[in-house]
């Protein structure tokens, strides 16, 4: 397997991907810009299929295998959004889901999981191993696993958002992206450097979802134990294999966000951006709305990652 991914596989997943991905907009507001102190355009991936920029991936490494494996099915572990972006690629092209998911993910993504027609196994993250489990129903059923971020196709399936906020606002100084296991970073970063080699590409994670912060430090992959974080989909507990060399070579540095800040953040797209969004999802705008970055960032992207938010965890931003 190919592991050098290149902008012009990033190209080609978007090709790949056209007729099931949305080009999601991008919004600005003149009120977060002079609060943040930066001119800010948001890539909104809130309104992508699915709810997340995850479909981007999943579409791409569905799309992506070979004919002859492909009616085995698929199987997958995510604690929501790349659970649910599996589902509906295999729902398009006829073919069966498995995916592994926590017992304690959000409500809201267990059903919209289920409602894409996907088979869901639960378990308890603070005991079970995901992967332990979503490779072994692959043995056991022949399906193609899909990993949610350490895999080329998924990393080039994810690039397909800075492609396309850089053809809608080239002249990008600087881009900010949370991290998770990486891929999204990844494969948004590889296609930001192709793009513009001098942008700056700044990572976000929550204060104690931090295993990327301190990788980087430590200049190797470090494990953490399992967070607990409000921003559900970045809870990983180690960077990825192929996802950290790449955060190494493009990303100029990770910084960190409190749950506090990402409540308000939220509290702040909302009531003045009128956008739902998730606290995956406002990661990254929470690093830039809290001054955690360098000044001097000048036009700075920010993928707002996803939107699907439970009622129950929505209420409790504004305490």
């Amino acid at each position: 397997m190919n592991t050098d991914i290149t902008i012009e596989d990033i190209r080609g997943a978007a090709e790949r991907i056209q007729g099931i991905a949305h080009r999601t907009p991008v919004f600005t507001s003149r009120t977060f810009d002079k609060l943040a102190g930066a001119s800010a355009f948001f890539k909104c991936e809130n309104f992508q299929h699915g709810g997340a920029f995850k479909i981007r991936g999943a579409a791409n490494f569905v799309y992506s295998i070979p004919k002859d494996e492909l009616s085995r099915g698929v199987v997958s572990y995510s604690s929501g959004n790349h659970a649910q972006a599996v589902a509906i690629a295999a729902a398009s092209v006829g073919i069966p889901a498995t995916i592994v998911m926590p017992v304690d993910a959000p409500k809201s993504k267990l059903e919209a999981t289920r409602g894409y027609g996907a088979q869901v196994v639960t378990y308890d993250r603070m005991l079970g191993s995901r992967e332990t489990i979503g490779r072994k129903i692959a043995e056991e059923t022949g399906a193609t696993l899909v990993p949610p971020y350490d895999h080329p196709w998924t990393i080039a399936g994810q690039g397909t958002a800075a492609l396309e906020l850089l053809e809608e606002v080239p002249d990008l100084d600087t881009l900010i992206v949370c991290i998770g296991g990486g891929g999204l970073i990844s494969g948004c970063a590889i296609a930001a450097k192709a793009l513009r080699p001098d942008i700056r590409v700044f990572g976000v994670e929550p204060h104690d979802a931090n295993d990327t912060y301190l990788s980087v430090r430590a200049g190797s992959r470090v494990e953490i134990p399992m967070p607990l974080t409000v921003a559900d989909g970045l809870r990983a507990t180690k960077p990825g294999e192929l996802t950290f060399p790449i955060i190494q070579k493009h990303v100029e540095d990770v910084v960190l966000v409190s749950d506090k800040e990402i409540r308000e953040t939220m509290r702040f797209l909302l009531t003045r951006m009128k956008m739902l969004v998730e606290p995956s999802g406002a990661v990254a705008a929470a690093a830039l709305f809290h001054h955690k970055l360098p000044g001097g960032l000048g036009k700075t992207g920010v993928i707002v990652s996803g939107g699907n938010v439970d009622l129950e965890f929505f209420q409790t931003i504004w305490d």
